[in-house]
């Protein structure tokens, strides 16, 4: 039988074979916890995450037997699993950690809404159980901040009777999805109405990508790239084409993905399948934060349902994210799909000439999906007149919060002036609480005054202010906040979810901290770090990261 050799200090006994030996028992062991999943080194991570669900952990003899099943190197299968934050490598002799996670949200959001002494009390109380309790990135539920998640199940502005009552009923393992649109109800409202008339012929391609175009529909995941342009990119590169879908909204206060996908699914369903057909995608991969398992059941049932009725004649796989935020990146998040680390791409060539598995891919956020099949049933005239003004075309899903009375995502025009959002759609802000500050797209957007609250929310707006509106996360700060504390938190998350490729982000990012937290007044050394981030990182993470520390010191400088 095969054995796990012991790594000992000192010279390897002559007899024994080199390196970590896999051992028989364990390789039966995650065949049966495998069972039908397809042995493709594409599917490396859905393996990773069989095996982590089954215990909790994942130990270096389960990374040897997964090694041998999928032909690797233990080193690619160590390298991939070690560089995603929920894959819990347990290396010989280590200490496992129980099954059982409570992780605590420490995003700005839920810090602000006291998050850390939270998590101090909720350790403290709870230190005698068998569960891990852990400091995350924002989990995608920062209306209801403080927030987290106890396993399966998410916990709204959480308390310790809250989590000590889920434990004591033995909930936390139950998935309780959400009341949503089916596929019966979605149809009897007109659902895949045009995807039917696409695939008789009844609309060309050629026409709809006029239309889009002509919508100004844009991407909604954070570049803003015209959808239409896009469509006419792919197309000209020769096939076969891919086609993905970006659901890893991991920038800290998004949340309008979930929002969509939890009352609506087929609505990106259709839209993604419309989207294929224009391109004249082969496939399409759907990717999806590992922070969702509600959403991730829905799209997995409702996938079921719709291949099951033929109404999808483009096969949709479902691809599960491990917690990096590094994956909205397209490349990154193609990487990812292939079963590899996230780590971004040099381009050029782009994604739309070489892209998932060496093919032209389309890649879409859930939003912008998620109003093609509306634009196409109604026309562009109906989508531009929901703009604030003439200047701003369609509507927007900002997802809110902070210091407002009512947080949540809220469905707005494009264009609208910020304080015009928080009275007419957030309820105003919270009772002694006046507007300082806001982050206009989530902690990559920067952080910018109170006084350019009056500029409409749309792309193309606030760039000329050092900052963009991204992903449309709006984050509210009052005067009972600090700036400073605030830039910390977001530059602690990049140092966090750095990839590690390049220097500048990998290095940066620990220095910028650094310099803060030591109370460093060089300015001079604060703006060459900046410079050669923003410069010369290899990606939008770096690139981005500093915003709020150079709008800390343009902007708020009393507090620097």
């Amino acid at each position: 039988m095969n054995k796990i050799q012991k790594i000992t200090k000192g010279k390897r006994d002559f007899f024994s074979p080199k390196g970590r030996q896999v051992d028989d028992l364990a390789l039966d062991r995650i065949k049966s916890i495998l069972a039908d999943l397809e042995i493709r080194r594409d599917l490396l991570i859905e393996a990773l995450h069989k095996v982590q669900d089954a215990y909790g952990y994942i130990s270096a003899e389960d990374m040897a037997a997964l090694a041998d099943i999928f032909k690797l190197s233990q080193a690619e299968v160590y390298e991939v699993g070690s560089f995603y934050h929920h894959f819990k490598i347990v290396k010989e002799d280590g200490k496992k950690p129980h099954k059982s996670k409570l992780r605590i949200c420490d995003g700005l959001s839920c810090e602000m809404a006291g998050a850390h002494a939270l998590f101090d009390l909720v350790k403290d109380e709870l230190s005698a159980e068998k569960i891990e309790i852990e400091k995350v990135p924002c989990i995608g539920r920062c209306a209801s901040a403080p927030a987290a998640r106890f396993n399966n199940l998410p916990i709204d502005n959480l308390n310790i009777k809250k989590v000590k009552e889920i434990h004591r009923g033995g909930m936390s393992y139950v998935l309780k999805l959400p009341q949503y649109e089916n596929l019966n109800e979605y149809v009897s409202r007109g659902g895949y109405r045009t995807l039917n008339k696409i695939k008789k012929g009844e609309l060309k391609s050629e026409n709809l990508i006029k239309l889009i175009a002509d919508s100004k529909l844009r991407g909604l995941g954070g570049a803003g790239f015209p959808a239409g342009k896009k469509w006419e990119i792919v197309r000209s590169f020769e096939g076969p084409r891919l086609m993905t879908v970006n659901g890893d909204e991991g920038e800290p206060g998004t949340f309008k993905d979930r929002f969509w996908l939890e009352r609506r699914p087929h609505q990106m369903l259709e839209g993604a399948l419309i989207a294929a057909h224009i391109v004249e995608c082969e496939k399409i991969y759907i990717y999806m934060r590992d922070e969702y398992p509600e959403v991730l059941e829905i799209l997995k049932r409702e996938i079921n349902s719709i291949e099951k009725e033929n109404i999808a004649d483009i096969s949709i796989e479902l691809r599960r994210g491990a917690g990096a935020y590094i994956c909205g990146e397209e490349s990154a998040m193609i990487e990812s799909i292939e079963g590899k680390r996230g780590l971004p791409r040099h381009r050029p060539p782009y994604i739309a000439e070489v892209g998932l598995f060496g093919r032209p891919t389309l890649n879409h956020n859930i939003e912008t999906l998620n109003w093609l099949p509306d634009i196409i049933e109604n026309g562009v005239d109906w989508f531009k007149r929901k703009g604030w003004t003439e200047a701003y075309s369609g509507v927007r899903s900002f997802s809110v919060s902070g210091r407002v009375k009512i947080p949540g995502v809220k469905i707005a025009p494009a264009g609208i002036p910020l304080q015009q959002l928080i009275v007419d759609y957030c309820g105003g802000m919270q009772d002694g609480h006046t507007l300082k500050a806001f982050f206009p797209g989530g902690a990559s957007g920067g952080i910018l005054p109170a006084n350019l609250a009056s500029l409409p929310l749309d792309f193309g707006i606030f760039e000329e202010y050092g900052g963009f509106i991204g992903s449309h996360a709006i984050v509210i700060l009052s005067d009972q906040d600090n700036i400073k504390e605030a830039a910390l938190n977001t530059m602690r998350f990049f140092k966090h979810e750095s990839c590690g490729q390049c220097t500048p982000c990998r290095s940066g990012t620990d220095k910028m901290i650094s310099l803060l937290e030591d109370n460093n007044k060089e300015l001079d050394l604060y703006n060459a770090l900046i410079k050669v981030m923003s410069d010369s990182s290899i990606c939008g993470l770096g690139q981005a990261a500093s915003n709020c520390v150079s709008h800390l010191i343009k902007y708020f400088p009393e507090e620097f």
